[in-house]
């Protein structure tokens, strides 16, 4: 028996609170029998499911599974399994009869353009080349510098399929139908090889012929002045004008930055819905239209005035989306559930007990959030990124802890292998590498590693998510009940978010998506207000900048913000805004008084970025240039947004507010702080060129006289790899590279690549500072001119600070040379003491250690042999003790013995005293110190007393502890005076318990 065909839809309805939507929902229980069901979905994909359906089947509402994802057949044992499940509804008429998979769009794309003279490259890792980016974002990034026109070209024309990654609509991941964190990009570049006609009719070509998609579903935009463009669409191509949309500057014009290479773009569109016509037709809309494929016509150089001239060379750069082609192919509602991701979900489902089919709108928003994020993080795994706090491996643990928590609202327990306390993330991990193959072979190589890492992450991050899961349920519940009973819309404080994130460590990201899921807002401007206030208060107290918080609001009332002039001027004359003396507001500072300082402008550095305030002085005079007053400024702190705090002492007179002052920097102290600082970019780029592009900063600390720089990597650096950054960084200061300096809105330096610390809050304008070929960074610090001004760099200590965390102390400048003089003078001095050459030291100090070391085990086997001799002198002073048996008790003190030899004593007098017998030895083998030992033959455990027990309570009295084995065992003390009671007492016991045996 056969029932082709039905199709069913179940309609229904459910609410639950909104507390309650965090918790998975699961198949209900089963009453109606069938012979045998099978489900297949659209991707013609074969499910056992119950053998019966609930006389009354709940499901969500609004969730039309049955008739928008699946169709049922019902079938006995014995039909066939042949037969298509696939009805002509599901599959539709515009494409192929059989779908397309995404190995097989990504094959043919590389085909066709290979067999028009493409070189097929491979796509690079996540982590580029280019120390300005953070991750590939686009295909073209590769080629970057050819379309710069900083590199020649290799090849004509070439064509890729790259990985991508971008973070910044993550929210929007598994809400819509097309957002990924992890996507492919298929492009054909050229490099003024051919033009627009080209692009333009291989990419219809491609799109209607090899790829079969109907040409009345396709819409194009143009860039609005790109007559060009437009006549080849509808002239050459065919493309009816009504569905050619002109576009703005903001969809349909490229930019490389705010200067350079640009030019037009044009798109392809699919339409889902040509029925809905040409009136008020809307490209943006999502419902009805996705744009699958971009094509930038490279043929202008945008100067700094912003005007365009021709390129010499015009270039072509387009991308084609794998995953929204394949969902067009596969006809499938998203791109979840095409071939490329959708077995990660279905993955997902099974550890989750959940049918994706039969699931509700939020349950299948879930598995879509894990679906994507997976394949983002195994690929970056593999391209060696690592979890941690900053930067791109910030990135990825983001997305882990997304996954656990999701994977946690699904009700997934366990490693899916047994074991309930496992990680599962692994688990759906292993489905990625599976379908790794064709996208980048590498991963099954370094999966080991990739799933190790996931496990590790995935159950530190479950600790924090447990610690702060329950009260921020309770503060939920608050908020919900508090805004019934107000009539108010609920909401989170920022004060409760805050409490989250600093005392929980629960993130603030997931603190929001728990929030909006049981429908309580976040008050994200208090709890940046904390995040201010706690910045401000550890700040404070690390500076001891003393303002009070009724001074400060009046001192921010009065006071403007501080003009700073010290990159350019170490020299100014400034007026005193005001001054505080104690942490009160006064009009004047005498001689020896502690002052903080505020001018109306200054050439002092305040610290920030990691740079050391400036230090200097501040002078009065009258007439003819005679000194009035002079303040000693030892520090410089910010403080109220931009009012810069000089700290001091007044050395001679009176400073009072009102007053002009002349304002002069240390020059030496401050060229020590810029050689650093600058070093310390070089450092960063290095860092990235020897270890990888993953390595990026974690903290730095620039001084005057050192810098100190923390970064994240997960093994101590190798000799040999310190020696090969040492050696980049000193070729870049010999090169005498010129640093470029520019201030700019944040958009168009970010446009421009410079990097910018991850988590990091910039304003509109920021400051980047460039060291033309080796890096570009924001920056607000003070910066060489020329790396030379360096003269040197050298690294003296790189250590680990926590995991995954490691950090680098170095030298440069002027510090670099006193430290290569005072190894060379302490060199000197040692050569000189062991009358040696330089290079003969080495030798000669290891020859001395292994005459030591010879020397040292010949006193040691000398103190052995003395304390066997003592003991065998005492081991006639053993007492008998015993009712039935005898037992021989020996408690004796060796005076000044060591640890070593008085254990030797204690095994000699083992294998000499008869058992059944117990030893106690003592000594005090230093100022305090004691050491103790007990030895006790196989008839005196026999009667249950144990050594390591016994004298680990004896040493207690001697202020010590220790312990070992039933027989044998070790203690020590830091009381000698405490030994001789300590002997008696164990003499005493030891007496008193075998008397009874």
């Amino acid at each position: 028996m056969e029932m082709e065909g039905l199709s069913l839809r179940i309609p229904c309805s459910l609410s639950l609170p909104a507390a309650h939507l965090r918790k998975p929902l699961f198949p209900l229980p089963i009453s109606t029998s069938f012979p045998k069901l099978t489900f297949f979905s659209r991707h013609n994909r074969k499910f056992p499911i119950s053998t019966a359906f609930p006389s009354s089947c709940i499901l969500p509402s609004g969730s039309q599974v049955i008739k928008e994802h699946c169709h049922l057949r019902f079938r006995s044992r014995s039909a066939s399994a042949s037969s298509q499940p696939l009805t002509e509804e599901v599959r539709g008429n515009d494409v192929k009869d059989n779908p397309v998979s995404g190995d097989a769009i990504r094959d043919k794309f590389l085909t066709f353009y290979a067999s028009r003279g493409h070189k097929v490259l491979p796509s690079s890792s996540l982590v580029p080349d280019d120390p300005t980016v953070l991750l590939t974002i686009a295909g073209m990034l590769q080629f970057k510098p050819i379309f710069l026109g900083k590199v020649p070209r290799q090849v004509p024309s070439a064509t890729t399929a790259q990985r991508c990654i971008r973070t910044n609509d993550v929210e929007n991941v598994g809400r819509t139908t097309r957002h990924h964190t992890f996507f492919e990009m298929l492009g054909n570049f050229s490099f003024g090889d051919y033009f627009k006609k080209e692009a333009i009719k291989w990419a219809w070509e491609l799109t209607t012929i090899e790829f079969g998609l109907p040409a009345d579903k396709l819409w194009v935009s143009v860039y609005e002045d790109d007559d060009e463009a437009f006549e080849i669409w509808s002239n050459e191509v065919g493309v009816p004008v009504e569905r050619i949309k002109k576009m703005g500057e903001e969809d349909n014009f490229w930019t490389s930055g705010i200067t350079g290479p640009c030019g037009p773009c044009s798109e392809i569109y699919y339409d889902f819905h040509p029925e809905r016509g040409y009136a008020d037709t809307d490209l943006g809309d999502d419902t009805r239209f996705i744009e699958f494929y971009n094509l930038v016509f490279m043929q202008y150089n945008k100067k700094d005035d912003g005007s365009l001239e021709p390129l010499k060379q015009k270039n072509i750069d387009t991308g084609l989306g794998l995953e929204r082609m394949a969902r067009i192919l596969q006809k499938v509602p998203n791109n979840y559930e095409t071939d490329l991701i959708y077995p990660i979900i279905e993955k997902a489902s099974e550890l989750a007990h959940v049918s994706y089919a039969f699931a509700d709108d939020q349950t299948k928003m879930y598995l879509k959030i894990i679906g994507d994020h997976m394949r983002a993080i195994v690929y970056l795994i593999s391209d060696g990124v690592v979890p941690s706090n900053i930067g791109r491996g910030y990135v990825v643990r983001r997305l882990i802890r997304r996954v656990v928590r999701t994977g946690r609202l699904l009700g997934i327990k366990g490693d899916g292998r047994g074991n309930p306390e496992g990680a599962f993330s692994p688990a759906i991990a292993e489905k990625v590498v599976e379908l790794s193959t064709h996208i980048n072979a590498d991963v099954k190589n370094r999966a080991p590693r990739i799933l190790e890492e996931l496990k590790r992450e995935e159950l530190r991050f479950v600790q924090t998510l447990e610690r702060g899961e329950k009260l921020l349920d309770e503060k939920l519940a608050d908020a919900l009940s508090s805004a019934e009973e107000k009539g108010a819309v609920p909401c989170l404080s920022g004060e409760d978010v805050f409490l989250l994130y600093d005392t929980y460590g629960y993130p603030v990201e997931i603190t929001k998506e728990v929030a909006e899921e049981c429908g309580v807002s976040i008050d994200m401007k208090g709890f940046d207000i904390e995040m201010e206030r706690q910045r401000r208060q550890s700040q404070a107290a690390h500076n001891s900048v003393k303002l009070s918080v009724g001074n400060e609001a009046e001192i921010a009332e009065n006071v403007p913000d501080t003009e700073f002039i010290g990159y350019n001027n170490l020299y100014a004359k400034a007026v005193v805004e005001s001054l505080v003396v104690n942490g009160e507001s006064a009009v004047q500072a005498s001689e020896g008084s502690p002052v903080e300082v505020l001018l109306n402008r200054t050439p002092f550095y305040a610290e920030s970025g990691g740079q050391i305030g400036d230090n200097g002085f501040l002078y009065i005079t009258e007439g003819e240039n005679k000194r009035k007053a002079v303040v000693e400024i030892i520090d410089v702190q910010k403080s109220l947004g931009n009012i810069f705090v000089h700290k001091g002492t007044v050395r001679e007179g009176v400073i009072e507010v009102g007053k002009e002052v002349e304002a002069a920097v240390d020059v030496k102290l401050r060229q020590g702080a810029k050689v650093h600082h600058t070093a310390t970019h070089l450092l960063q780029s290095a860092l990235k060129k020897v270890i990888g592009q993953e390595t990026s900063q974690a903290g730095s600390s620039v001084a005057f006289d050192r810098l100190r720089f923390d970064f994240n990597f997960h093994r101590p650096l190798l000799d040999s790899e310190i020696v090969e950054i040492e050696g980049l960084i000193n070729k870049w200061i010999e090169d005498a590279t010129l640093l470029q300096t520019k201030v700019m809105p944040l958009d168009h330096a970010k446009r421009a690549g410079a990097i910018a610390m991850f988590g990091e809050k910039y304003g509109e304008e920021v400051r980047v500072v460039e060291v033309p070929g080796v890096s570009m960074e924001l920056c607000g610090g003070t910066h060489v001119s020329s790396t030379s001004e360096i003269r040197g760099f050298k690294i003296i200590s790189e250590q680990g600070i926590a995991s995954g965390i490691r950090r680098i102390e170095a030298l440069a400048g002027e510090a670099f040379i006193e430290y290569v003089n005072a190894r060379d003078f302490y060199l000197k001095q040692l050569c000189s003491t062991l009358k040696v050459k330089p290079e003969e030291v080495t030798s000669r100090v290891e020859n001395l250690l292994e005459e030591l070391r010879l020397a040292r085990n010949e006193n040691s086997a000398l103190r052995a042999k003395a304390a066997v001799y003592k003991a065998s002198v005492i081991a006639r002073k053993a007492i008998l003790v015993g009712n039935t048996k005898q037992y021989r008790v020996l408690v004796e003190c060796l005076d000044d013995v060591d640890a070593d030899s008085l254990k030797s004593a204690a095994e000699y007098l083992m294998e000499t005293v008869a058992d059944p017998a117990a030893v106690v030895l003592g000594s005090c083998p230093g100022e305090g110190k004691v050491s103790l030992v007990a030895a006790f033959t196989p008839g005196v455990v026999d009667q249950g007393i144990q050594a390591g027990k016994f004298i680990g309570q004896i040493a207690k009295l001697c202020g010590g502890g220790g312990g070992g084995r039933p027989n044998f065992a070790q203690a020590g003390g830091k009381k000698p005076e405490n030994l001789a009671s300590a002997l008696e007492k164990a003499q005493s016991e030891l007496v008193a318990i075998l008397s009874d045996k």
